[in-house]
């Protein structure tokens, strides 16, 4: 299977006719391949100067201006929903503007994804939030209480692993907290520093046999994505350097 990214490249919702989603289920259906998961977070199609991922956030100030990220939302949504895959995922609010509180971004998050939810709850596919070093949501304390305000069935966690190691929470303790939550796994190694670059999985320092191992005792039997977004001038080595990587855990599991 494969992320896509609703975004350019791959499938930016915005200028999508019918024939296009049509031709990208063409191919899936050719390869015999489906879709993980439908990457909302970032939106280089806008191209903010600031930091073309993360904005526009939930939070902006301006209230026009995160309307762009809500009905973007709502439009990866609807495209999930067109090629069967299960869900998409969310940027964490964003980065926190200057003079605005925390309780004030929350509300302000709150207010402009629930219209969000209450149509993933129409379409039945999931909309997950996905914690990121350097914003409103970064740890998984925080979504937790952020997601019990929500109380939503079609709400869930991206749990991104290099993330959680990032910020010092050690990935295969947190896996078990919040499973309840957990809709899909992204997968990326981090230096030993902790800087937030993703490496391929063995080229850095986190314990991928203990991540593993503690995914499969949490029951969970969906995708894990592994995502590679800076290896664009050889993306079928570092997959394939990945996969090996991983397949090779977890053959060792399994004896």
């Amino acid at each position: 299977g494969l992320e896509l990214l609703a975004d350019v490249p791959h499938a930016w919702p915005m200028n999508l006719l019918p024939g296009d989603i049509e031709r990208i289920r063409g191919v899936l259906n050719r390869h015999g391949m489906g879709i993980s998961n439908i990457n909302a977070f970032m939106m280089r199609g806008v191209n903010d100067p600031r930091q073309p991922y993360w904005h526009p956030s939930w939070i902006e100030t301006d209230p026009q201006y995160r309307a762009v990220r809500r009905e973007h939302t709502k439009r990866a949504l609807t495209l999930a929903a067109e090629l069967g895959a299960p869900g998409i995922q969310t940027e964490p609010g964003g980065p926190l503007p200057s003079g605005m509180s925390r309780r004030h971004a929350y509300q302000i998050f709150y207010d402009e994804l629930m219209p969000c939810i209450e149509l993933a709850e129409k379409l039945k596919v999931n909309l997950l939030i996905e914690p990121e070093p350097g914003l409103l949501i970064e740890r998984f304390e925080q979504f937790l209480e952020f997601a019990e305000k929500i109380d939503s069935a079609a709400l869930g966690l991206n749990f991104d692993i290099g993330h959680a190691f990032c910020v010092e929470q050690a990935p295969d303790e947190w896996i078990p907290i919040v499973a309840r939550y957990t809709r899909h796994y992204h997968i990326e190694d981090i230096s030993a520093q902790r800087v937030h670059h993703h490496l391929i999985p063995g080229e850095g320092a986190i314990d991928f046999a203990a991540v593993l191992k503690a995914i499969r005792n949490s029951q969970y039997s969906g995708w894990i994505t592994v995502e590679l977004y800076p290896y664009i001038d050889d993306p079928d080595r570092a997959g394939r350097q990945a996969l090996q990587f991983l397949q090779g855990i977890v053959q060792s599991m399994t004896h």
